[in-house]
């Protein structure tokens, strides 16, 4: 029923239907502002590329084409719009207190801050595929769509990160145990 409801929403939106386009932002914007705040780890940031990321949708509302995509479209739109104003004002941080999407493993306080550096220092396509499945819960097919790559690809970039998280966790327990 949800999907038929937000299909008929976006099919309206598309035509041009203002009121229809902000019931589609309501109803997605806890999802965007989790992933926003994945990304730039501070509630402004994530606010302000929240509402870049609705503006830059609404202005090309138009040019979706399948309507049934549009959870991909605005994400696509969103990660565009979060990378954009990192590259204008290069205000990166580690991740901090985030832990509304940690991973449900049990993992301790330094574990998870060890964990989020790790991620955060990942090349940017590394990281969006790490977040998209991992925190956000996206299928490969989802992801590839909103990256624009093929499946063989987020696979190989998925693989690689995890292997690089991997590496950078373990060269960080050697130092911690070196340390002791």
């Amino acid at each position: 029923m949800k999907n038929t409801v937000s299909l008929k929403l976006v099919e309206k939106a598309v035509k041009g239907n203002r009121e229809a386009f902000g019931e589609l932002i309501i109803m997605h914007q806890e999802y965007l502002y989790k992933l926003a705040y994945m990304y730039t780890k501070n509630e402004q940031d994530a606010l302000d590329a929240v509402q870049e990321c609705a503006m830059r949708a609404m202005i090309s509302m138009d040019k979706l084409r399948e309507p049934r995509y549009f959870k991909t479209w605005i994400t696509r739109i969103l990660i565009n719009s979060i990378y954009k104003a990192q590259k204008r004002y290069s205000n990166t941080s580690p991740f901090e207190d985030y832990n509304e999407a940690a991973p449900e493993q049990m993992l301790s306080i330094e574990e998870k801050t060890d964990l989020y550096d790790a991620i955060d220092l990942l090349p940017p396509t590394y990281k969006t595929v790490v977040i998209l499945q991992y925190f956000e819960g996206m299928k490969i097919k989802d992801i590839a769509q909103v990256m624009g790559i093929p499946e063989g690809s987020v696979k190989a970039y998925l693989y690689r990160a995890k292997e690089m998280l991997r590496r950078q966790l373990d060269d960080e327990e050697g130092i911690d145990a070196r340390a002791r």
